[in-house]
Protein backbone atom coordinates (compact mmCIF):
# COMPACT_ATOMS: atom_id res chain seq x y z
CA UNK A 1 0.00 0.00 0.00
CA UNK A 2 1.41 3.40 -1.20
CA UNK A 3 1.78 5.59 1.83
CA UNK A 4 -1.08 7.69 2.93
CA UNK A 5 -0.67 11.81 1.99
CA UNK A 6 -0.97 14.34 4.41
CA UNK A 7 -4.34 15.71 2.39
CA UNK A 8 -5.85 12.10 2.83
CA UNK A 9 -4.60 11.04 6.45
CA UNK A 10 -4.64 14.55 8.40
CA UNK A 11 -2.16 13.73 11.43
CA UNK A 12 -1.64 17.06 14.09
CA UNK A 13 1.78 18.07 14.87
CA UNK A 14 0.76 16.71 18.24
CA UNK A 15 0.11 13.42 16.63
CA UNK A 16 -3.62 13.73 16.64
CA UNK A 17 -6.07 12.44 14.19
CA UNK A 18 -7.92 15.65 12.52
CA UNK A 19 -11.69 15.52 13.97
CA UNK A 20 -11.50 13.46 17.13
CA UNK A 21 -8.22 15.05 17.97
CA UNK A 22 -6.80 11.32 19.80
CA UNK A 23 -3.63 9.86 19.83
CA UNK A 24 -4.02 6.19 19.30
CA UNK A 25 -3.03 5.10 22.61
CA UNK A 26 -6.10 7.16 23.61
CA UNK A 27 -8.59 4.92 22.41
CA UNK A 28 -9.93 2.14 24.07
CA UNK A 29 -10.79 -1.48 21.94
CA UNK A 30 -14.82 -0.66 23.41
CA UNK A 31 -16.01 2.36 21.79
CA UNK A 32 -19.28 3.36 23.06
CA UNK A 33 -20.70 6.43 20.71
CA UNK A 34 -23.60 8.47 21.92
CA UNK A 35 -24.89 11.28 19.62
CA UNK A 36 -24.79 14.18 22.33
CA UNK A 37 -21.28 15.45 24.22
CA UNK A 38 -23.23 16.07 26.88
CA UNK A 39 -24.25 12.31 27.33
CA UNK A 40 -20.62 11.67 27.57
CA UNK A 41 -19.98 12.55 31.28
CA UNK A 42 -23.18 10.37 32.16
CA UNK A 43 -21.43 7.39 31.03
CA UNK A 44 -18.00 7.81 32.12
CA UNK A 45 -19.04 8.79 35.65
CA UNK A 46 -19.47 5.08 36.29
CA UNK A 47 -15.94 4.24 35.23
CA UNK A 48 -13.59 3.39 38.04
CA UNK A 49 -10.97 5.23 36.71
CA UNK A 50 -10.92 7.99 34.16
CA UNK A 51 -7.65 7.79 32.38
CA UNK A 52 -8.34 10.38 29.18
CA UNK A 53 -10.72 13.71 28.05
CA UNK A 54 -10.22 15.51 25.19
CA UNK A 55 -12.65 17.72 23.15
CA UNK A 56 -12.69 18.92 19.71
CA UNK A 57 -16.14 20.72 18.19
CA UNK A 58 -19.11 17.87 18.67
CA UNK A 59 -16.26 15.23 19.22
CA UNK A 60 -16.11 14.58 23.37
CA UNK A 61 -13.95 11.80 24.50
CA UNK A 62 -13.69 9.39 27.74
CA UNK A 63 -11.41 7.01 28.18
CA UNK A 64 -11.33 4.94 30.76
CA UNK A 65 -11.67 1.81 33.01
CA UNK A 66 -14.97 -0.39 34.09
CA UNK A 67 -14.10 -3.28 36.09
CA UNK A 68 -10.95 -5.17 34.12
CA UNK A 69 -12.47 -3.47 31.04
CA UNK A 70 -10.91 -0.53 28.73
CA UNK A 71 -14.00 1.71 27.36
CA UNK A 72 -13.88 5.46 25.47
CA UNK A 73 -17.00 7.16 25.10
CA UNK A 74 -17.59 9.40 21.84
CA UNK A 75 -19.80 12.01 20.82
CA UNK A 76 -20.72 11.95 17.32
CA UNK A 77 -23.33 14.84 16.91
CA UNK A 78 -25.96 13.89 14.57
CA UNK A 79 -26.33 12.34 11.24
CA UNK A 80 -24.59 9.51 8.99
CA UNK A 81 -22.44 12.73 7.73
CA UNK A 82 -20.39 12.55 10.97
CA UNK A 83 -20.46 8.67 11.34
CA UNK A 84 -18.29 9.24 8.16
CA UNK A 85 -15.79 10.81 9.92
CA UNK A 86 -15.76 9.10 13.49
CA UNK A 87 -15.97 5.45 11.79
CA UNK A 88 -12.77 6.05 9.43
CA UNK A 89 -10.73 7.89 11.91
CA UNK A 90 -11.58 5.61 14.82
CA UNK A 91 -10.47 2.64 12.32
CA UNK A 92 -7.33 4.81 11.11
CA UNK A 93 -6.43 5.46 15.16
CA UNK A 94 -5.93 1.27 15.55
CA UNK A 95 -4.99 0.20 12.14
CA UNK A 96 -3.16 2.64 10.15
CA UNK A 97 1.16 3.16 11.62
CA UNK A 98 0.67 7.38 11.55
CA UNK A 99 4.84 7.41 11.87
CA UNK A 100 4.74 5.61 8.53
CA UNK A 101 1.69 6.58 6.99
CA UNK A 102 0.94 2.84 5.90
CA UNK A 103 -1.68 0.28 7.15
CA UNK A 104 -0.52 -2.05 9.99
CA UNK A 105 0.14 -5.70 9.01
CA UNK A 106 -1.89 -6.73 11.70
CA UNK A 107 -5.69 -4.83 12.23
CA UNK A 108 -7.41 -4.59 14.94
CA UNK A 109 -11.38 -4.87 15.35
CA UNK A 110 -13.02 -2.52 18.11
CA UNK A 111 -16.54 -3.22 19.68
CA UNK A 112 -18.54 -0.30 18.59
CA UNK A 113 -21.75 0.43 20.51
CA UNK A 114 -24.08 2.67 19.66
CA UNK A 115 -26.48 4.55 23.16
CA UNK A 116 -28.95 6.45 21.13
CA UNK A 117 -32.02 8.14 21.11
CA UNK A 118 -34.93 7.48 18.80
CA UNK A 119 -38.24 7.68 17.63
CA UNK A 120 -40.70 4.14 17.49
CA UNK A 121 -42.89 3.28 14.33
CA UNK A 122 -44.98 0.40 16.54
CA UNK A 123 -47.71 1.15 18.73
CA UNK A 124 -46.31 -1.16 21.48
CA UNK A 125 -43.08 0.07 21.57
CA UNK A 126 -43.48 3.11 24.34
CA UNK A 127 -41.17 5.75 25.51
CA UNK A 128 -38.11 4.36 27.72
CA UNK A 129 -37.98 0.96 25.97
CA UNK A 130 -35.00 0.00 24.89
CA UNK A 131 -34.92 -1.64 21.22
CA UNK A 132 -31.68 -3.34 19.92
CA UNK A 133 -31.10 -3.04 16.35
CA UNK A 134 -30.72 -6.01 13.96
CA UNK A 135 -30.18 -4.09 11.14
CA UNK A 136 -29.56 -0.76 10.24
CA UNK A 137 -31.45 0.32 6.27
CA UNK A 138 -30.27 3.76 5.74
CA UNK A 139 -32.20 5.84 3.82
CA UNK A 140 -29.42 8.26 2.89
CA UNK A 141 -26.57 7.59 0.13
CA UNK A 142 -23.76 7.11 2.13
CA UNK A 143 -23.32 3.62 1.19
CA UNK A 144 -23.12 4.52 -2.13
CA UNK A 145 -19.67 6.54 -2.08
CA UNK A 146 -17.92 3.00 -0.85
CA UNK A 147 -18.49 0.22 -3.49
CA UNK A 148 -16.74 -2.11 -0.84
CA UNK A 149 -20.07 -1.70 1.69
CA UNK A 150 -22.00 -4.32 -1.16
CA UNK A 151 -20.20 -7.47 0.35
CA UNK A 152 -21.28 -6.08 4.03
CA UNK A 153 -24.69 -4.77 3.53
CA UNK A 154 -27.82 -7.10 3.60
CA UNK A 155 -28.80 -7.85 -0.23
CA UNK A 156 -32.02 -9.78 0.30
CA UNK A 157 -33.23 -6.71 3.10
CA UNK A 158 -32.57 -4.02 0.32
CA UNK A 159 -34.52 -6.36 -2.13
CA UNK A 160 -37.71 -6.94 -0.07
CA UNK A 161 -37.93 -3.11 1.09
CA UNK A 162 -37.20 -2.22 -2.89
CA UNK A 163 -40.10 -4.57 -3.78
CA UNK A 164 -42.28 -3.18 -0.82
CA UNK A 165 -41.32 1.31 -1.29
CA UNK A 166 -40.42 0.88 -4.83
CA UNK A 167 -43.27 3.54 -5.55
CA UNK A 168 -42.63 5.52 -3.09
CA UNK A 169 -39.32 7.65 -4.63
CA UNK A 170 -37.10 7.10 -2.27
CA UNK A 171 -33.58 8.39 -3.72
CA UNK A 172 -31.30 5.48 -2.15
CA UNK A 173 -31.47 3.13 0.87
CA UNK A 174 -28.91 0.31 2.04
CA UNK A 175 -28.99 -1.98 4.81
CA UNK A 176 -26.34 -3.56 7.10
CA UNK A 177 -26.61 -5.80 10.50
CA UNK A 178 -25.51 -5.88 13.88
CA UNK A 179 -22.60 -8.16 15.15
CA UNK A 180 -24.33 -11.25 15.81
CA UNK A 181 -22.06 -12.00 18.85
CA UNK A 182 -22.98 -8.31 20.71
CA UNK A 183 -26.90 -8.73 19.20
CA UNK A 184 -26.30 -12.09 21.58
CA UNK A 185 -24.83 -10.51 24.49
CA UNK A 186 -26.34 -6.58 24.89
CA UNK A 187 -29.68 -6.94 22.77
CA UNK A 188 -32.76 -6.20 24.00
CA UNK A 189 -36.01 -8.34 24.05
CA UNK A 190 -37.67 -5.66 21.77
CA UNK A 191 -35.47 -5.74 18.55
CA UNK A 192 -35.95 -5.35 15.01
CA UNK A 193 -35.02 -2.95 12.13
CA UNK A 194 -34.00 0.75 12.13
CA UNK A 195 -34.60 3.21 9.80
CA UNK A 196 -31.87 5.89 9.49
CA UNK A 197 -32.71 8.86 8.18
CA UNK A 198 -30.88 12.05 6.95
CA UNK A 199 -32.79 14.50 8.54
CA UNK A 200 -34.70 14.97 11.65
CA UNK A 201 -38.15 16.91 9.57
CA UNK A 202 -38.67 15.90 6.09
CA UNK A 203 -37.06 12.77 5.82
CA UNK A 204 -38.54 11.49 8.95
CA UNK A 205 -42.05 12.23 7.81
CA UNK A 206 -41.93 15.46 10.02
CA UNK A 207 -43.54 18.48 8.41
CA UNK A 208 -43.72 22.07 9.53
CA UNK A 209 -43.79 24.68 6.46
CA UNK A 210 -42.79 22.32 3.77
CA UNK A 211 -44.13 18.80 3.17
CA UNK A 212 -42.55 15.88 3.46
CA UNK A 213 -41.84 12.74 0.62
CA UNK A 214 -42.94 10.38 3.37
CA UNK A 215 -46.33 10.08 3.75
CA UNK A 216 -49.09 8.65 6.25
CA UNK A 217 -49.41 5.94 3.91
CA UNK A 218 -45.60 5.39 3.76
CA UNK A 219 -45.82 4.67 7.38
CA UNK A 220 -48.57 2.56 7.43
CA UNK A 221 -46.66 0.35 5.26
CA UNK A 222 -43.86 0.49 7.36
CA UNK A 223 -45.51 -0.77 10.27
CA UNK A 224 -46.79 -3.83 8.00
CA UNK A 225 -43.41 -4.49 6.20
CA UNK A 226 -41.67 -7.89 7.95
CA UNK A 227 -38.25 -9.33 6.74
CA UNK A 228 -37.41 -12.95 7.84
CA UNK A 229 -39.71 -12.26 11.37
CA UNK A 230 -38.21 -8.87 11.55
CA UNK A 231 -39.72 -5.43 11.83
CA UNK A 232 -38.96 -2.08 11.54
CA UNK A 233 -39.14 -0.85 15.42
CA UNK A 234 -37.87 2.64 15.08
CA UNK A 235 -36.00 6.04 13.04
CA UNK A 236 -33.08 7.54 13.50
CA UNK A 237 -30.02 9.49 12.22
CA UNK A 238 -27.01 7.02 12.66
CA UNK A 239 -27.45 3.11 12.94
CA UNK A 240 -26.75 2.42 9.06
CA UNK A 241 -23.96 4.16 8.42
CA UNK A 242 -22.56 2.86 11.69
CA UNK A 243 -23.40 -0.79 10.68
CA UNK A 244 -22.48 -0.69 7.08
CA UNK A 245 -18.78 1.12 7.88
CA UNK A 246 -18.07 -1.06 10.38
CA UNK A 247 -18.40 -3.79 8.97
CA UNK A 248 -16.94 -3.05 6.19
CA UNK A 249 -13.59 -2.06 8.19
CA UNK A 250 -13.70 -4.88 10.27
CA UNK A 251 -15.29 -3.81 13.23
CA UNK A 252 -18.04 -5.37 15.36
CA UNK A 253 -21.31 -2.64 15.57
CA UNK A 254 -24.60 -2.46 17.79
CA UNK A 255 -26.98 0.00 18.38
CA UNK A 256 -29.20 0.30 21.51
CA UNK A 257 -31.78 2.92 20.97
CA UNK A 258 -34.11 4.60 23.92
CA UNK A 259 -37.62 5.07 22.68
CA UNK A 260 -38.19 8.65 23.26
CA UNK A 261 -41.34 9.29 21.13
CA UNK A 262 -43.64 7.12 20.26
CA UNK A 263 -44.64 8.77 16.33
CA UNK A 264 -47.60 6.35 16.30
CA UNK A 265 -49.24 7.45 19.86
CA UNK A 266 -47.46 10.94 19.50
CA UNK A 267 -45.99 10.24 22.94
CA UNK A 268 -43.26 11.44 24.67
CA UNK A 269 -40.79 10.51 28.00
CA UNK A 270 -42.12 11.93 30.48
CA UNK A 271 -38.45 11.62 32.30
CA UNK A 272 -35.70 11.75 29.20
CA UNK A 273 -32.72 11.83 31.80
CA UNK A 274 -33.93 8.83 33.79
CA UNK A 275 -34.36 7.01 30.93
CA UNK A 276 -30.99 7.86 29.17
CA UNK A 277 -29.21 6.58 32.87
CA UNK A 278 -31.33 3.07 32.23
CA UNK A 279 -30.00 2.90 28.67
CA UNK A 280 -26.38 3.67 30.07
CA UNK A 281 -26.63 1.56 33.32
CA UNK A 282 -28.20 -1.42 30.91
CA UNK A 283 -25.27 -1.57 28.71
CA UNK A 284 -22.47 -0.89 31.30
CA UNK A 285 -23.45 -3.75 33.04
CA UNK A 286 -23.09 -6.13 29.63
CA UNK A 287 -20.13 -5.02 28.49
CA UNK A 288 -18.28 -7.09 30.98
CA UNK A 289 -19.07 -10.04 29.10
CA UNK A 290 -17.50 -9.35 25.87
CA UNK A 291 -14.22 -10.85 25.15
CA UNK A 292 -10.93 -9.39 24.56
Amino acid sequence: MPQLQASELIITDEGRIYHLNLRPEELAPIVITVGDPGRVPMVSRYFDELEYSGQKREFLTHTGRLGKKRISVISTGIGTDNIDIVLNELDALVNISFAERQLKQELRSLHIIRLGTSGSLQDELAPDTIVASTHGLGLDSLAAFYPASRAVRDAALEAAFLKEFEETGLPYFYAAAADEDLLRLLGSPARGITLTSPGFYAPQGRSLRADSLLTATFFEQVREFEHRGLRITNFEMETSAIYTLARMLGHKPLSLNLILANRRRGTFTKDYHGAIDALIRYALERIEQIGE
